[in-house]
Order: structure tokens, then sequence, then C-alpha cells
């Protein structure tokens, strides 16, 4: 494996963060700030975002590249060059992901999307088509049968998992 290819799941401010950074390290030749430039043989550059996956109605259809800038996100932009990838972001599961205050906070909060919830054999395929590595779960504190429920999804398309909730 030469790159490993990445998928969120959440795609709040900290994944707008990591993929900031991720382009930041790619465009800049320092490992300044990075506390392991190197795990094993993988370096930043060897990470590519190939699928994203949400449930709000301003990032489902959209990049990674857009959404990761859209409300309600409020990350500080330090990389507003993202190249425009192909990455898509996908309809997810709601389960228990969007707490009911933050339905409730207007275009602060959570905005649910309209498109039919992915079912668990969608994501499934989603990630092997995608050929995911790894997914990274960045669902919001307190989602527990959402993580659950992409956690299932990673075992049985046979996907790591970093739990980052």
């Amino acid at each position: 494996m030469s790159r490993i290819r990445v998928a969120i799941v959440g795609i709040g401010n900290c994944a707008s963060s990591l993929v900031q950074g991720g382009v930041f390290y790619q465009k800049n030749p320092t490992v300044e700030g990075l506390i392991f430039p190197l795990i094993g043989p993988f370096a930043v550059n060897d990470v590519d975002f190939v699928l994203g996956i949400d449930v709000d109605d301003r990032k489902v259809g959209k990049t990674i590249a857009e959404a990761i800038f859209a409300k309600p996100n409020n990350a500080v932009v330090f990389q507003s060059d993202i190249a425009r990838s192909s990455a898509e972001v996908i309809m997810g599961r709601m389960l228990d992901g969007m707490a009911p205050h933050m339905l409730a906070a207007g275009e602060r909060g959570f905005q649910p999307a309209s498109t039919p919830e992915a079912t668990q054999h969608d994501i499934v395929n989603a990630l092997r088509r995608e050929r995911v590595d790894v997914l990274v779960n960045f669902l919001p504190v307190g989602s527990q049968e959402a993580s659950a429920f992409y956690m299932e999804c990673a075992l049985e398309a046979g996907v790591g998992v970093v739990n980052a909730i």
C-alpha cells in the first residue's frame, strides 16, 4: 500500500482542520508542528481523502473540499486552497448523531438532508467502491448508536477505524 485512502464520517470542524492540515503539509515541505512526521513508512503526503459521509443538507452531495467550509462549520480557515477533487460527501444515517438542541439552532445548527438515509449496505458498498483503508469517525459527542452503526459498516467492509469522537 503506497497511499492511505481515508473516509470521514462527520464533515464538521475537526474534519475541516484535518483536511486543511493534510493539504498544508502536502504544499509546504516542512514537518514543523507534526509530532510524528512518519508513521512507519507513511507521511502526510501519503493520505488521500476519498469519501465523506454526513447528514447535513449543506454538505451531502458536495465534494469534501466544499463541505469542510459549509455551515455550521466555523473552524479557522488556514488552507483555503483545497484541490477540488471528486471525493464526494454521501448521505449517511442520522440515528443519534443530531442532538435536538442542534436541530433547533437554525443556521448555527444541523439541517438534516432530505435525501433518504443510507443503509448499512449503502455505506459498506461506498467504502468498498472507494477502496477505503481507514474510516475516521468525527461524529458529534454522544453519537453512540451512529458510531456503532459506522463501526459495523467498517468491519463488514474490512476497513480500519480511527474513532475520534
